[in-house]
């Protein structure tokens, strides 16, 4: 759920910060208050566009920060294959900072991508505005909504799909791509041999390149390094006043005192440790010295080879094992181009059974939809009833077409519905209006709302075009709703109002000449005020407080049932 909201130097906002609850909450407000800048707040934190222009005059930067808490645990895995961090108690922090010209989205104090932003804003929250309920006008979408209610039952089906479709889409397109005339199959095979008879009479081996240069390196400074070998043998040598001659001497000098004190036989143990290692190096280096010698036969056989590997690596890739790897590739184009016609046959036969396959995947999850849109077509009915559409009809059409395949199946979705008794069922599109629309998609958020593990619904303004019976009636499904997630609420009207668990109002004042947008938690008896406002405009009686006594009371009923 989101806990908690923080806003700075945002728009009319100075700073504010908001403590949401469990259930509906609410936010009500004067027109013009400031109320979609709440919700906005809220989207700007989730990815949304950000402008210069949202920074409140003045200030150097805006800020917004969500706090929220994440219980379910497969939220939590979701979360974690993001690679975002997660507190030990399930919160996570999401802040974003809105400067000119640029913002910076943070996670847990860690800075994430706007893309990384977005992702976890899919796994924590659900905004639904006007632009939303329109999406519900799409048959792409209807299409979504149906396979959302039967995601359980179409899991396994759809990811077989998925994979199916990208390797019927990749033989098809392998297909197509090997459509190679005769001429330039000859053409393609010779350069082919070519390349793969230069490549085998050169016979490179994986890593020869690098032990060549090493020798090559060796041989090229051989005399550096017989100067400075023989340079270094001399100077720890014992002659001519060498390490190990003043070592020797060392030694004789603290023997000599250790018969008048025991404890210098451990000097005396040390400096004979370090004489036994100079003798150790001195006989490994004259050994080495002995041994080097410059092979002009060999610097040349090497710089040979060498320049042969460089040349394979100029035309067929920067390592040994490019050229392997690039001979392996010619090789089996020359063995296609050779055996063509079999190969296009194999290509053919694949593409066929892979679309055999991809028809079998398409009617198994078409069947599941076909199953699951009677059974969501019957739940929508019922929801709709309650949200007072009288003799409502719903149906929803799932027409299947093999020509048009596509990664979700070969199945097209329409929402059917007849609001009127005795008129025929008609697409959304030509039916639904912007407050029907507002309805339609309450009712399927309290028909999908055992299967959504979404947490926290926003709904901007979902009174849109309703009042009266049917307002009171939106009212009692959100408070349904409300008992499984956590809602938030920006409304006008005062039925939906009265149901709140937790009621904010949200303010427009001028202080210090500046106007400001404030928002704050109201208690039982300031929430039937603002109902009271709701209900009766500029004058508040007696009577109408009562009135907006007794909505809250309905309201708190109605939740006991």
């Amino acid at each position: 759920m989101l806990v908690s909201l923080y806003v700075k130097n945002l728009a009319l906002i100075d700073e504010t910060e908001v403590y949401f609850g469990n259930g509906l909450n609410i936010l009500t407000g004067e027109t013009g208050a400031g109320k979609s800048i709440i919700i906005g707040s809220v989207n700007l934190a989730l990815g949304a566009k950000a402008e210069k222009e949202m920074i409140r005059t003045g200030a150097d930067y805006a800020l917004v920060e969500l706090v929220f808490q994440v219980e379910k645990e497969k939220q939590l895995e979701e979360i974690r294959k993001l690679e975002l961090p997660v507190e030990e108690d399930g919160t996570v922090i999401l802040q974003r900072r809105i400067m000119p010209g640029k913002s910076l989205c943070k996670v847990g104090g860690e800075t994430v991508s706007i893309r990384q932003v977005r992702a976890l804003a899919e796994i924590l929250i659900d905004i639904h505005g006007q632009h939303e309920h329109q999406s519900l006008l799409k048959a792409a979408r209807q299409l979504e909504i149906l396979d959302e209610y039967a995601k359980e039952e179409l899991g396994v089906p759809m990811k077989k799909l998925k994979e199916c479709y990208e390797k019927y889409r990749e033989a098809v397109k392998q297909l197509s791509a090997e459509d190679v005339d005769e001429e330039t199959r000859k053409r393609e095979a010779s350069l082919a041999a070519f390349e793969v008879q230069e490549i085998e009479e050169a016979s490179p081996e994986a890593g020869e390149d690098t032990e060549l240069e090493k020798t090559y390196r060796k041989l090229v400074n051989s005399q550096k390094i017989q100067e400075a070998v023989m340079r270094a043998h001399q100077l720890s040598g014992y002659e001519n006043g060498g390490a190990g001659d003043v070592i020797g001497r060392a030694v004789k000098e603290i023997r000599a005192a250790a018969s008048y004190d025991e404890a210098l036989q451990n000097f005396e143990a040390q400096l004979l440790d370090i004489d036994s290692l100079l003798n150790d190096y001195n006989r490994a280096a004259a050994d080495y010295l002995s041994g080097l010698e410059f092979d002009g036969e060999l610097f040349a056989k090497v710089e040979k080879r060498l320049d042969l590997l460089n040349h394979l690596k100029a035309k067929y890739g920067n390592t040994v094992e490019d050229i392997l790897a690039y001979q392996e590739k010619m090789q089996q184009k020359l063995e296609k181009y050779q055996n063509y016609d079999l190969y296009r046959q194999e290509l053919v036969r694949k593409e066929a059974a892979l679309k055999e396959e991809l028809l079998t995947l398409c009617e198994k999850v078409s069947k599941i939809r076909k199953k699951s849109a009677g059974n969501l077509a019957k739940s929508m009915k019922k929801a709709l009833e309650d949200l007072n559409f009288i003799d409502v009809a719903f149906e929803i059409h799932v027409d299947s077409d093999e020509d048009k395949i596509g990664p979700d199946g070969y199945d097209q979705t329409a929402f059917m519905i007849s609001t009127n008794p005795g008129e025929a069922l008609r697409p959304l599109s030509q039916v639904a209006s912007g407050g029907e629309l507002s309805r339609i998609m309450l009712a399927l958020k309290t028909v999908l709302a055992d299967k959504d593990e979404i947490e926290t619904l926003i709904f901007d303004e979902i009174d849109t075009g309703i009042s009266g019976k049917t307002a009171w009636k939106v009212s009692e499904k959100m408070g349904i709703l409300g008992q499984k997630h956590q809602l938030i609420c920006i409304t006008h009207l005062p039925q939906i109002a009265a149901m709140a668990d937790t009621h904010f109002q949200i303010e427009k004042t001028v202080t210090k000449e500046r106007t400001v947008t404030t928002i704050r938690g109201l208690e039982e008896e300031e929430s039937v005020e603002e109902l009271a406002r709701m209900l009766g405009g500029a004058s508040i009686t007696e009577n109408v407080l009562n009135n907006a006594r007794e909505m809250k009371e309905l309201a708190r009923n109605s939740k006991q049932y």
